[in-house]
């Protein structure tokens, strides 16, 4: 079911950036959540997900992905999160969006 519709303006505020996963690991107490470093060119942002039953931290490290950056700070589980990475969702499971091909750390999606 398709949300409330919104304006260019509403879509141009988002900040959407190629990143590389640099570092994951699951979070203590929790069977879902991962602790993700993500690499945005000039600086790396901590991410917390909901990626663990899914993927080990070896498949995460190293992938590209799409992360909203400007998103506000959220704690879970006492820890931040700076931003969220971008998933679809097949069969209850994530599917993280990635570019089809390398992208320089930072580049902004549109």
């Amino acid at each position: 079911m398709p949300k409330e519709t919104i304006s260019i303006a509403d879509f141009q505020k988002l900040d959407l950036r190629v990143g590389t996963i640099i570092k994951a690991e699951k979070v203590t107490g929790s069977e879902k959540l991962m602790k993700i470093e993500v690499s945005l060119g000039q600086e790396s942002r901590q991410l917390i997900g909901g990626l663990a039953a899914k993927f080990s931290p070896s498949e995460l490290e190293g992938k590209q992905v799409v992360v909203l950056v400007n998103l506000e700070t959220k704690k879970m589980m006492g820890l931040e999160s700076q931003g969220m990475l971008l998933a679809a969702v097949l069969e209850n499971e994530p599917v993280l969006i990635t570019p089809q091909e390398k992208l320089a750390d930072g580049t902004q999606v549109r």
